[in-house]
């Protein structure tokens, strides 16, 4: 049992959307969090056949518990809500008329935004859940998380390549698939295959869209349907120009690094390859990107790239550059793109890597260990701090 890091601290007061992709532990935080809340799990078959028949019923059960807003304790969690969206009509009924607090939990946002669902009108707060996050595991292993993938089940397993395999098949490439609205099932598998080979790389959707024999424009929409249904999302370019100019292209990075492995077929991560320093940088990119949404500051995090190919990896809000290097031993030719950065920005710069200890440069750069830096992530000493 890990304990998240996601506090779910508005529930005692609103009501709430839990989003995550399957299998990073939403039911299960759910349960631990909220032992004795009644609970619509879609997932049962024969509850789902009823609810959809008749969505009404929620409304009647719940009348029929007698509880109102002064007397609920724990909120009323509906799992995988996205299955039955008309019962969204009736939980915003029971808000306005009897003060109740529901947790509507899902996988995919997507199919309520397609369905036209009720969404409640700003009456429910959002919260993500993602996979594990460094400070989630004791006893930590960068290893395992580089080649197993970080969703609470592959991370555990002592052989997770069939786990993965399954997501992969039966959920990526027939449910997602299915968002995409597209007949030509090949066509998106191919494509998720492009999408995982350039994962973090800017995007270019004219060469994907030749790989995959589509049109741009449809490459475009597939990419935005990765993006809604959970499984990756944009990191866009730093914006804000003074001298140089600027790439504006948009990053994709998928939510795990071991689905990305799997849809890849790329093998065993090995300490001192490129692709080993690939994996690295997507892992802390990963963890900034749980940090921003699980500390509620939601600070922006984009990437900042020059024409003339300085770059650095993360930029923090507006003032917070990071570079992410998986070598032991930074030298300064793994500075330029922060160096580059600080003429014409006002900001801290921190770059990670695999150094034994911290130190400073003379222009103070702050090296960490990436051990060092994530502590100090999510201790909020590095945003709000």
């Amino acid at each position: 049992m890990y304990k998240r890091m996601l506090d779910l601290d508005l529930s005692s007061q609103e009501t709430c959307f839990l989003w995550g992709p399957r299998q990073t532990g939403k039911s299960t935080l759910l349960r631990t969090l909220f032992p004795d809340a009644v609970v619509y799990d879609l997932l049962l078959s024969d509850r789902y056949r009823r609810l959809t028949a008749d969505p009404s019923l929620l409304r009647q059960e719940c009348e029929a518990s007698g509880l109102n807003e002064s007397t609920q304790k724990s909120p009323i969690i509906i799992d995988e809500v996205q299955k039955v969206p008309e019962l969204l009509d009736e939980v915003h009924w029971l808000i306005e008329n009897r003060g109740l607090r529901f947790i509507l939990c899902g996988s995919n946002p997507r199919k309520l935004k397609r369905s036209f669902a009720n969404l409640l009108g700003g009456r429910a707060v959002r919260y993500e859940l993602f996979p594990l996050v460094y400070p989630e595991i004791p006893d930590f292993s960068l290893e395992t998380a580089l080649n197993h993938g970080l969703i609470p089940r592959h991370y555990r397993s002592k052989s997770p390549m069939k786990l993965l395999q399954a997501y992969v098949g039966d959920y990526l490439k027939e449910e997602i698939a299915a968002e995409a609205i597209t007949r030509n099932i090949p066509t998106f598998n191919r494509f998720m295959e492009a999408a995982a080979i350039s994962n973090g790389e800017i995007l270019n959707f004219n060469n994907t869209a030749s790989d995959c024999g589509v049109s741009a424009p449809t490459i475009k929409g597939y990419f935005q349907v990765l993006q809604d249904t959970l499984i990756g999302r944009f990191i866009p370019a730093f914006r804000k120009k003074v001298k140089r100019r600027l790439i504006s292209a948009p990053r994709f990075i998928f939510f795990d690094i071991g689905i990305a492995a799997q849809l890849t077929r790329r093998g065993r991560v090995k300490e001192g390859s490129e692709l080993f320093g690939r994996v690295f940088e997507h892992f802390i990119t990963l963890e900034v990107l749980a940090h921003s949404s699980y500390s509620q500051l939601d600070y922006p995090v984009s990437y900042w790239r020059t024409a003339s190919q300085f770059e650095v990896d993360l930029i923090l809000g507006s003032d917070i550059a990071v570079e992410i290097k998986s070598s032991d031993r930074v030298a300064d030719k793994h500075l330029k793109g922060l160096r580059a950065f600080k003429e014409e920005h006002s900001c801290r710069c921190f770059l990670v890597s695999r150094d034994p200890k911290p130190r400073k440069t003379h222009d103070n750069i702050l090296i960490l260990p990436w051990q060092t830096f994530l502590e100090r992530l999510w201790a909020n000493e590095i945003v709000g701090a």
